[in-house]
Parts: structure tokens; sequence; C-alpha cells
């Protein structure tokens, strides 16, 4: 794989949603949990998604139940928590998991391309990869990472 054009992913649906057809955008793609203390940057999140979406930037949210359990439920169930206290909009997956051997490809992919404080695992729920128009990963944040620190990032490559 050379790009993240070259995975599929599942939707909150489960089916097969090609990451091709967010080509030449710049992607934020972060694991995301209701259940923890991070669950506030939400908020931040959805503050970035709205002021840059009409410049190409498209927020990518995956669940993960892999830290503490901390995102325990359906997909309906976190769609309607996001929903109900966070307003979000941007585009959430099916849940994955991040690390070890049932690791989704694409977080496989992602955490070769950059290691972050604990190498190659993802620390917690929240890290942020940062991807570039032509589907590179061009930095990794961590989970304490506040999202409005990264519109920095975002700015110049819009």
């Amino acid at each position: 794989m050379t790009s993240v054009y070259d995975f599929s992913v599942l939707n909150q649906n489960n089916q097969s949603t090609p990451l091709e057809s967010y080509r030449g955008k710049v992607l934020l793609i972060v694991n995301t949990a209701t259940g923890c203390g991070l669950t506030p940057q939400y908020q931040g999140l959805q503050e970035l998604y709205e002021r840059y979406q009409d410049q190409g930037f498209e927020i990518l949210d995956f669940p993960c139940n892999q830290f503490m359990g901390q995102a325990p439920g359906s997909a309906e169930e976190i769609n309607s928590f996001c929903s109900l206290h966070y307003q979000t909009t941007f585009p959430r997956f099916a849940k994955v998991k991040v690390n070890g051997k049932e690791a989704d490809p694409l977080y496989v992919w992602l955490k070769d391309q950059k290691a972050g404080p604990l190498g190659k695992r993802i620390e917690w729920n929240f890290a942020k990869f940062l991807i570039g128009r032509d589907g590179q990963v061009l930095e990794r944040f961590s989970s304490k990472t506040d999202p409005q620190t990264i519109q920095e990032f975002i700015q110049k490559l819009l």
C-alpha cells in the first residue's frame, strides 16, 4: 500500500467504503471513544470540520473500544451520543482495533508511516494522523493534542 487511497474501510453501516473517494482532500484520521476523559475533543474536531470542510478538509472518525472499553455500544448508540452531545457531522466509520494482531490494515499502515510516543503503537483514544492531499501521512499527533493546535498544520495544507 502506497497511500491512504489504497484502503477500503467499513462505514458505520458495515459497508465497504474506498478511501479513494477522499482523493485530493486533507484528512485527519482519529480513533475515538465516547466514554473517555478526552471525549470533549469531539467539540474541537467539529469546530475544525466546520471551519475547513469547504476548503477540502475531512475528518474520518474511527471508534475504538480497545482502551479500557471506552467506546461501548452500537454504531447507532455512538452516533446518537456524538450528535446529541457534540453535534458532530464528520464521517464516522465502523469500530476498529488499532493495535495488536487484529488491528485494522489502515491503522497498521498509518503506524508504519509515522511512529508516535510508544513507537508504532497507538497510545490511547484520540490519536490523530494528518494526511496530505496526495494521500501520504504528514504528521501524527498524540491523544492529548488539542484539535485546535492542529489548525496551523491544516491551514498550510489547504
